[in-house]
């Protein structure tokens, strides 16, 4: 299956503002030229209705919403960073195999965890998409299919909050109506080569000769267009890169230097942190904290361990004395407060030791 959540920067400033949900909220990048140079990076479904789409001219999109109470905000990388962690945790829990492919998208294999079984599957994608709504208010598509290409172009049927099954027998019928540029690869100069062509549809590519497609766009594309037209693809779920790090920051209820109103909350985020290192069997060598100042001015410290540990009691330990530390140099109340783990290695019962701690050298 391939999950992808719905406008996701968009989507993710709701969550963090509810009240903006039944307002056009566009995300923008801005470029800093002047007020509306820049370009939209995604808008919610209410923003689209009005033509505003990504990449277009921000004050393009202004001026499409001129006369509605809409909502436009900067790209804040750090909080969607926060929030794709938080559900790309719950999306391979939940996976035989698991496959980042985005922020906001993942290809799960389940082949095993659903005994082959489509419903089974269908079942498992409900839940998945329970799950995000109830844990984390997000809506997401789901596309499932015998193979990656498949899911994929499923998952892009029906949006948003979408659930789209397409077993091996139906794949055919799915794809033969379907546009050409609906096929993954096919971009806007080869889609119209192809219209040249007369292929049109998907089936259309299904029914051109394959040595004239290899003669055309060479042997490598022409076989995969073929292959793709069919809906063959062998491609496996797979882990692309190691995980880097793993952080979580929020904002505090109010501005604060309480020592142990900051603990309080980054102590969840630890919590956290843990859970995630924890299922996927890492552990840790870098403890970091984040801290936003009452004058917006970001602040991290660190802490590096000689030996990688996986103890929730050690991150909290770690992260209280670098919180002390640092506000002993400012005056200033924290903002926001983050926690961050680094370092990252696959678990082995000889790193679990607790007192490595002890010989932590700062940074």
């Amino acid at each position: 299956m391939l999950v992808d959540l719905d406008y996701f920067y968009a989507q993710a400033e709701e969550t963090r503002n509810p009240s903006i949900r039944d307002k056009p909220v566009v995300v923008c990048v801005y470029s800093g030229r002047s007020e509306d140079s820049g370009a939209v990076s995604t808008a919610n479904y209410i923003a689209r209705k009005y033509g505003v789409r990504s990449g277009i001219p921000i004050f393009q999109a202004k001026k499409k919403l001129e006369n509605v109470n809409a909502v436009f905000l900067p790209v804040d990388d750090a909080f969607y960073e926060e929030i794709s962690e938080r559900i790309m945790a719950i999306l391979r829990s939940h996976a035989d195999r698991f496959e980042q492919t985005g922020i906001d998208e993942a290809f799960l294999d389940v082949t095993e965890k659903t005994g082959g079984d489509f419903q089974e599957a269908k079942k498992l994608a409900q839940a998945i998409k329970n799950e995000l709504k109830t844990r984390l208010a997000l809506t997401s598509s789901i596309g499932i299919g015998p193979n990656k290409l498949i899911a994929k172009i499923a998952a892009d049927n029906q949006k948003p909050d979408g659930l789209t099954i397409i077993e091996s027998e139906q794949v055919e019928a799915f794809l033969s109506p379907l546009p050409v540029g609906r096929l993954i690869g096919v971009g806007t100069k080869t889609r119209e080569k192809m219209q040249t062509l007369g292929i049109n549809t998907i089936g259309d590519l299904a029914k051109y000769d394959v040595q004239k497609l290899i003669s055309i766009f060479g042997k490598v594309l022409g076989v995969y267009f073929h292959d793709a037209s069919l809906g063959l693809d062998d491609a496996p779920v797979q882990e692309k890169n190691e995980v880097e790090s793993f952080s979580r920051i929020s904002t505090l209820k109010e501005d604060t230097r309480d020592l142990s109103s900051i603990l309080e909350r980054t102590n969840q985020l630890c919590n956290e942190i843990y859970n995630v290192t924890l299922q996927q069997k890492l552990v840790f060598k870098t403890v970091g904290i984040s801290v936003v100042l009452n004058d917006m001015s970001v602040h991290t410290r660190s802490r590096t361990l000689e030996t990688p540990v996986d103890n929730v009691e050690v991150l909290e330990e770690i992260v209280k004395e670098l919180f002390e530390k640092f506000l002993s140099e400012t005056v200033l109340e924290a903002r926001r407060v983050g926690v961050k783990v680094s370092n990252l290695v696959k678990e082995q019962k000889s790193q679990k030791q607790i007192t490595s701690f002890f010989n932590a050298t700062p940074n």
